[in-house]
């Protein structure tokens, strides 16, 4: 177990170094107002750690409380780290090394957040080292974060996909269109027992 005061330590970190980031994005503060007062936890067993993501109008803050939220995602920090690696969601989720509970469009809109942060690295960069090595630094922060979106981009398909195929939440085309045609036969039939009760009154 995590000392008594090591989460709250580790949130007061994090919590200014994420909002830092985020300051650094010119549109990310109206992204972020789809998610206001949205809050996602992360729950990791093995450490007894939970961290409260707490969407606010001016970033992210980071807690702990115990409190309901409209998504939690609970696993292990082993587990933790193989998410990185999309394809193995469906798996830690049969093995019950991870659980998700509430809201998922939520937790979609969350990673859609992360997945399209764009700070202007140079722009912070160039006060502090120059604008030349500022460009470089910046390309090199910019390509890492391609690689991430490509990544988180992929654990949103694979969340779809979940959705779809084991856990059969999320309805795909196909099956909105044929429940659709069934409700639209159901009250052609309807319509048509209204009139025929309505001709036996009459006789």
């Amino acid at each position: 177990m995590l000392p008594s005061l090591l989460p709250s330590l580790l949130c007061s970190v994090a919590e200014p170094v994420l909002n830092k980031v985020i300051a650094l994005d010119p549109a990310a503060l109206a992204r972020l107002q789809s998610l206001q007062g949205r809050q996602l936890a992360f729950e990791l067993t093995d450490l007894k750690l939970r961290v409260v993501l707490t969407a606010q109008p001016n970033g992210i803050w980071l807690n702990q409380h115990r409190e309901a939220v409209d998504c939690v995602v609970t696993t292990n920090l082993a587990s933790l780290r193989q998410l990185r690696d999309p394809s193995q969601l469906t798996r830690l989720i049969r093995e019950n090394a991870l659980d998700i509970t509430g809201d998922l469009a939520q937790l979609q809109k969350f990673n859609d957040f992360f997945a399209k942060l764009n700070p202007d690295w140079a722009e912070h960069l160039s006060g502090y080292i120059g604008d030349a090595a500022a460009h470089k630094v910046a390309l090199t922060l910019q390509q890492l974060q391609q690689l991430l979106q490509a990544k988180l981009q992929v654990a949103d398909q694979s969340v779809s996909a979940l959705l779809q195929d084991e856990l059969q939440l999320s309805p795909v085309s196909a099956e909105l269109e044929q429940f659709s045609q069934q409700v639209s036969q159901l009250n052609a039939r309807t319509e048509k027992l209204a009139q025929q009760l309505k001709q036996l009154k009459g006789k």
